[in-house]
């Protein structure tokens, strides 16, 4: 586990219905390397969310075991519902506040995650009124303020438009250069970060059907586990980053 930030050894859900179980995964194994960055992918009811839920210690599995060797943060789907504070400033110090920091150290804290989301200039702005990706970016703030040294991004792309959707691919690349996250994005729109991903996993009805790298899952027919092949778009695995 020395350079592994997440380790699942037949990690198994399931969750009780009117009759019988339902499995949302199955002997789920993968690692996940530190400071690297995953792209999972899946159709609707693969087994996203909830594998997502357990790394980041939401669910817990109903067998198997799981390794984390780094703090996880949460960059959800709906920003909305992860922004609590009035502005960006005020959102950010509640999250400093639960870890009982000083005055001096919170205020260091949220000036240089403002800083490194590039909202600096929107730190006393109504939270409510920012942008699609400022949200995005504001939820993300939140996470680096906790100190995460594991970021998941839940279909980070969802209701933004091209400016957006760079504005959070330009974060994602920061951080892997900069700050040394490890990152997870959990997509179907391949078309806009494939081209990152140092590991590409396919989840098909709670098991994992594809692992490797993003040239060999660009070889796969996608389409026979429910995914778009993002090459239908690009003509390259070097065109599937929107900058």
């Amino acid at each position: 586990m020395d350079c592994a930030a997440i380790k699942l050894t037949n990690i198994c859900k399931s969750f009780g219905i009117e009759n019988g179980r339902f499995h949302a995964l199955s002997d789920i194994n993968l690692e996940i390397e530190k400071n690297s960055l995953t792209v999972i992918s899946g159709e609707n009811g693969s087994g996203k969310t909830v594998l997502m839920s357990i790394i980041a210690n939401l669910e817990v599995q109903s067998s198997g075991s799981i390794e984390v060797n780094q703090n996880v943060g949460l960059v959800f789907q709906e920003a909305d519902s992860q922004i609590i504070g009035e502005t960006a400033r005020e959102d950010i110090a509640i999250g400093i506040r639960a870890q009982k920091k000083s005055k001096q150290e919170a205020a260091l804290i949220t000036s240089t995650v403002l800083k490194d989301t590039g909202l600096t200039d929107k730190a006393d702005f109504p939270a409510r009124f920012l942008s699609g990706g400022e949200k995005r970016r504001l939820a993300l703030a939140g996470v680096l303020a906790m100190n995460s040294g594991i970021i998941i991004f839940d279909e980070p792309y969802a209701n933004l438009d091209y400016g957006g959707v760079r504005q959070v691919n330009f974060l994602i690349k920061e951080l892997r250069a900069s700050a040394k996250k490890t990152i997870i994005i959990l997509t179907h729109e391949l078309e806009k970060c494939l081209g990152f991903a140092d590991k590409f996993v396919v989840l098909h009805k709670g098991r994992i059907v594809f692992c490797g790298s993003a040239e060999e899952g660009l070889k796969k027919d996608l389409a026979v586990w429910g995914i778009h092949h993002p090459l239908n778009i690009a003509k390259t695995k070097e065109e599937l980053i929107w900058l």
